[in-house]
């Protein structure tokens, strides 16, 4: 179970969070950052929804198609039974 304590950072943990990240990599070097994690995740969502359409196209090439060379049976009535 999750303890209470611990949630999402709220107000000043983002400052704090901001600074540290600016002290880390460089003022200079977050544009170049922030693209290359958009770049990541735009790749990573066309990449999923790629997937999801395979499996969809997949799933339809599945379902049966009963189309056969056979003629439909009739039922036959008493006439039809009767001209024979």
């Amino acid at each position: 179970m999750l303890n209470p304590l611990i949630g999402m950072p709220q107000g000043a943990e983002w400052i704090v969070i901001l600074a540290i990240v600016i002290l880390v990599f460089g003022a200079a070097k977050l544009p170049d950052l922030a693209r290359g994690t958009g770049q990541a995740l735009r790749i990573f969502k066309a990449e999923t929804k790629g997937l999801r359409d395979e499996d969809d196209d997949k799933d339809d090439k599945e379902l049966p198609t009963s189309q056969t060379d056979e003629t439909p049976v009739t039922p036959e009535t008493s006439a039809d039974k009767n001209n024979s």
